[in-house]
């Protein structure tokens, strides 16, 4: 499994070569204004803006929070940054990756060959000296990427259900008093789904928001068995973590509809409190 993660060192010596590669800012914050404000005030050379609310999701009566988007809307977007199935993508958003690792789960699952994350993201870039633009960024010229998705496992309520009582893990990568049920401010009802395991995103971290070695994340998940169902939210932060599984050499599914979408039906199961 190629390491989908790339170094500020390893992106600014690859942008050396002159080689083609699309690079896509996907800057993003829950329930806050547009990134793209952000993005004119600094980015990546070369860099192109793209809106997780409106390219990279699907607001709908169904599928949770951030159902996963149209796919006519997806492959228009993809196109509209310069994407074809030849050229490799570097995603990034501000640090923690967050954000980014939902078009890298996208792309992936749609079936491009060659997309990474940059590790620590513009925060990182810019810590380490390296080149900004400002401004709107210039239109790149328009790909031809082809979306098929299906690249990768995905689990929806039904298959959630299935795996209540079997052996494959059931990991909830929310914070963990969310997963308790002790602080639930973003969904209606709290707690999480009966069996899963609590595996916060946010600990496969370090304070400067770049990920840990893959040693410590691989110790994280060491008693998680096989290939997990990861959830959180609304599918966001489970493909954060299935970024860090990656890193790591494992892998997982992705239930993208997550929390959100779990509780829209009362006689799906719930559970609070913690586990070790």
């Amino acid at each position: 499994m190629n390491n989908p993660l790339v170094t500020v060192e390893e992106l600014a010596a690859e942008r050396a070569t002159g080689r083609p590669l699309v690079l896509a800012d996907v800057r993003w914050t829950l329930n806050g204004p547009s990134g793209r404000a952000d993005y004119e005030a600094g980015h990546l050379p070369g860099a192109v803006y793209v809106d997780l609310e409106a390219e990279l999701t699907t607001h709908g009566p169904s599928g949770g929070r951030h159902p996963l988007p149209d796919l006519g809307t997806f492959q228009l977007a993809m196109r509209r940054i310069g994407v074809s199935a030849a050229t490799p993508v570097v995603v990034y958003d501000g640090a923690t990756s967050l954000a980014a690792s939902r078009l890298w789960w996208l792309l992936t699952d749609a079936g491009h060959p060659s997309v990474r994350v940059l590790d620590g993201g513009f925060a990182g870039w810019r810590a380490a000296g390296q080149p900004v633009e400002t401004g709107p960024g210039a239109a790149p010229a328009p790909g031809d990427f082809v979306v098929a998705p299906g690249h990768r496992r995905v689990v929806d309520a039904a298959g959630v259900a299935a795996l209540l009582d079997g052996e494959v893990a059931l990991v909830d990568v929310r914070a963990a008093d969310r997963y308790a049920g002790e602080n639930e401010t973003i969904d209606p009802v709290a707690g999480h789904i009966p069996g899963a395991v609590s595996r916060p995103s946010t600990q496969n971290l370090t304070e400067a928001g770049g990920f840990r070695p893959a040693a410590e994340i691989a110790e994280r998940f060491a008693d998680v068995v096989g290939e997990p169902v990861l959830y959180c939210g609304s599918g966001i932060t489970a493909a954060h973590t299935l970024l860090a599984l990656e890193s790591a050499g494992r892998t997982g599914a992705l239930y993208p509809g997550s929390w959100s979408d779990w509780i829209t039906d009362p006689a799906r199961p719930r559970a609070t409190g913690s586990t070790p």
